[in-house]
C-alpha cells in the first residue's frame, strides 16, 4: 500500500495560512499601576512589539492595544482589551502577542474564557514568557495550570497589601482617604485642615438638624440656595446629609477600616460590620462640630429610625419630616395625630392631621376626633404665640426669658461622680473575687453567689447613673432650645406667619380635641403647651376652613330631618289606610 503525502501550506506561529497571505498580528500591553517605573515598562512594551511585528515579513501590523495603569484581575474596565477582543472576533486579527499570562489576565476563568472564544474564531494568542500558543492542544493544558498560578499570585499579593494597609492604620495613617466636605487633605504631610468656606455648610447642616429639620428638607434648602456638593453637583440628597451627620470626622475623630475587599478578583468592597479589624483614633484632627452637638444629632437620628417609636417625644424636639410630626396628641384617646393627604394629585389637594387610631382601626376606636387642616394648626399657633408673648406690652425676648426662669435646672454632676466611684469600687471588688476563685481561696458556690450579687449591684448603679445623666441632659436641652430661640428672634416683635423654627423652639406638645370637667367634648379645641409650663387654648371652629364643612354638616342634618319627617308622614298614612 502506497501512501502519497500532500504538502500543507506554510505555517506561521502554528496558524495555518496560505503562502501568499500575511498573518494579521496585534500586541497587547498592560501595566497594573501608573507609577513612573511602570509607565516606562509600558512604553517599552509598546515600542518593542511595534518593531517586532513590523520587522517580520510574514506579519501584517494589526495594531497595538494597550491599557496603562489598569488592574488585570478583571477585564470589564480594560477598554483596549475589550476593543481587541471585538476586533479579533470580526476577523481583523489572526494572532495576538502578549508578554505573559499575568499581563493578559490574572483570573483563570477570564483567561480560559477569552482563549477558547478566540480559538473558535481561529485566532491564536502567544504568551512569550511561558512560550505557549493557544491553538495547540498541549498549550491549553499548560495554560490552565499557569493561569491558576497567576491567580494565586494575585491573591498572595492582595494578602500582603492588606497586611501593609493594616500596619499603616495601626500607626494612625489615613488609608484610601477621599475628599471630605469641610476639610482639606495634604497628601504630602497627610494632615487634615479645616476649609472654612465648606465648614460653614457643615455647621449649617448640623444646626438645622438640631432645630428638627429632616435630611430631606435640609437637602432641599441647600439645593435651592445653589450650594455645590462635595463633587461640585447642584442637587443634594437626603442620604448625603445623613452621611455627613454620621461622619465622625466632623467631631475630630477617625475610624479606619470601615470597608473591606471581599476578594481580590471581583474587588467588591463591603461595609465592615465586624468581619475585619477597624481602628478608632480620637482627637485625630481639628473638629468642625463640637462633640455635644455631634452626639445630640446622632442621638436624634437613632431615635427617628428606631422601629415602633412613638412619634411624640417629651425630652426634645424630635420630629420627622413635618413640623407637627411627633408633637401632636389626640385629646380623646391619647393616641398619635398623623398627617393625611386629601384629594391627592388634584388642584384641591390639602393636608390634614387626624387621630391615627381613627384612620387605621376605624371610626369606632376614636369617634369624636375630626381632621384638622394643617393651615389651621399653623394659624392657631400664630395666634397663641402672639397672645402669650403679648407683643404690645412684653416683647418676645422677655417671654422667652420668663420661660427660661421657669425651666428646672438640674445639676447631677456631684451625684454622678459619687455613683461612678461606687461602680468602680464594685468592679474592683468583683475582680478581686475572680482572683480569689482562681487561687481556689473560695468555693465554687460562694463564688457564684457573690459574683451574681456584684453583677446586680453594678447594673443597679449604672442604671442610676444613666438616669441622672438623662435628667441633666434633658434640662440642658430645654435651656439650649430657649437660648437658640432667643438668638433667632431678637429682632422679631411678633409672628405674622407660621415659622417652623419658632414653633419647634417653644412648643413641647399640641393636643387636638378636649373633654371638659362636665364631660362635654370639643373636637375643635387645640391646646398648645409651651416651654415653661405655659398652656394656651384656641377654638378653631370659627376658622374659615371649617365654615364650609359646618354648613355642609348642617345641611346634611336638615336633609336627614326632612327625610325622617317624610317617612313618619308616610308611615302615618299607611297606618290610616290599613285601618
Amino acid at each position: 500500500m502506497k501512501v502519497e503525502v500532500i504538502k500543507g501550506n506554510l505555517k506561521v506561529e502554528n496558524k495555518v495560512i496560505s503562502a501568499d497571505k500575511k498573518l494579521k498580528v496585534a500586541a497587547y500591553c498592560r501595566v497594573s499601576t501608573d507609577t513612573k517605573d511602570q509607565l516606562n515598562s509600558y512604553n517599552s512594551q509598546v515600542l518593542n512589539y511595534t518593531e517586532l511585528i513590523q520587522s517580520n515579513k510574514n506579519y501584517e501590523f494589526a495594531g497595538i492595544y494597550a491599557d496603562p495603569g489598569i488592574s488585570g484581575t478583571q477585564t470589564l474596565k480594560r477598554e483596549e482589551f475589550n476593543r481587541m477582543i471585538a476586533d479579533a472576533k470580526e476577523g481583523k486579527i489572526d494572532l495576538i502577542i502578549t508578554k505573559s499570562i499575568s499581563r493578559f489576565a490574572r483570573n483563570t476563568l477570564d483567561t480560559l474564557k477569552y482563549v477558547r472564544m478566540l480559538k473558535e474564531k481561529n485566532v491564536a494568542i502567544k504568551f512569550e514568557e511561558e512560550n505557549i500558543n493557544t491553538l495547540t492542544m498541549e498549550g491549553e493544558l499548560l495554560l490552565t495550570v499557569l493561569s491558576s498560578v497567576a491567580q494565586q499570585e494575585v491573591e498572595n499579593i492582595s494578602q500582603n497589601v492588606k497586611k501593609g494597609l493594616k500596619m499603616k492604620m495601626q500607626r494612625g495613617e489615613l488609608v484610601g482617604f477621599n475628599k471630605c466636605l469641610g476639610y482639606h487633605y495634604d497628601y504630602q504631610t497627610k494632615v487634615l485642615s479645616i476649609n472654612e468656606e465648606e465648614a460653614k455648610i457643615i455647621r449649617y447642616i448640623f444646626n438645622r438638624y438640631l432645630l428638627g429639620l429632616g435630611c430631606d428638607l435640609i437637602a432641599k434648602e441647600l439645593t435651592e440656595k445653589g450650594i455645590k456638593t462635595v463633587k461640585n453637583g447642584d442637587t443634594w440628597s437626603s442620604s448625603t446629609i445623613g452621611g455627613i451627620i454620621k461622619n465622625e470626622k466632623y467631631k475630630g475623630d477617625v475610624i479606619l477600616g470601615k470597608t473591606y475587599t471581599l476578594n481580590p478578583i471581583t474587588k467588591r468592597r463591603m461595609k465592615n460590620k465586624g468581619e475585619e479589624d477597624s481602628y478608632f483614633i480620637k482627637d485625630h484632627h481639628e473638629p468642625i462640630i463640637d462633640r455635644e452637638t455631634w452626639d445630640r444629632c446622632n442621638e436624634i437620628m437613632k431615635k427617628r429610625r428606631r422601629p415602633g417609636r412613638e412619634a411624640s417625644d417629651e425630652n426634645g424636639i424630635i420630629v420627622r419630616k413635618y413640623a407637627f410630626s411627633g408633637v401632636c396628641t389626640c385629646g380623646f384617646c391619647g393616641g398619635r395625630i398623623v398627617r393625611k393627604t386629601r384629594y391627592s394629585g388634584t388642584k384641591y389637594q390639602t393636608y390634614v392631621w387626624k387621630c391615627e387610631k381613627n384612620l387605621k382601626k376605624g371610626i369606632d376606636t376614636c369617634p369624636d376626633c375630626i381632621a384638622i387642616d394643617e393651615s389651621v394648626l399653623e394659624e392657631a399657633f400664630q395666634k397663641c404665640f402672639n397672645t402669650v408673648a403679648n407683643v404690645n406690652s412684653i416683647n418676645v425676648e422677655s417671654f422667652a426669658r420668663d420661660c427660661l426662669s421657669k425651666t428646672k435646672i438640674i445639676d447631677n454632676t456631684r451625684e454622678i461622680k459619687r455613683l461612678e466611684s461606687e461602680c468602680s469600687d464594685l468592679v474592683r471588688e468583683k475582680g478581686n473575687l475572680m482572683s480569689s476563685k482562681m487561687k481556689e481561696i473560695i468555693s465554687e458556690d460562694d463564688f457564684n453567689a457573690k459574683y451574681i450579687e456584684y453583677q446586680k449591684n453594678i447594673f443597679k448603679v449604672q442604671e442610676e447613673i444613666n438616669k441622672l445623666k438623662d435628667e441633666q441632659k434633658q434640662s440642658n436641652e430645654s435651656i439650649n432650645r430657649i437660648n437658640k430661640f432667643l438668638d433667632s428672634i431678637k429682632t422679631q416683635e411678633s409672628v405674622d406667619k407660621f415659622n417652623r423654627d419658632v414653633f419647634q423652639s417653644v412648643i413641647e406638645k399640641v393636643i387636638i380635641g378636649s373633654v371638659d370637667e362636665e364631660g362635654n367634648k370639643n373636637p375643635y379645641l387645640i391646646t398648645y403647651k409651651f416651654i415653661g409650663d405655659i398652656e394656651v387654648k384656641e377654638d378653631v371652629k370659627t376658622y374659615p376652613q371649617f365654615a364650609r364643612r359646618i354648613v355642609m354638616l348642617e345641611r346634611k342634618n336638615e336633609h336627614r330631618e326632612k327625610r325622617l319627617s317624610k317617612m313618619e308622614k308616610l308611615s302615618d298614612m299607611l297606618k290610616n289606610r290599613m285601618w
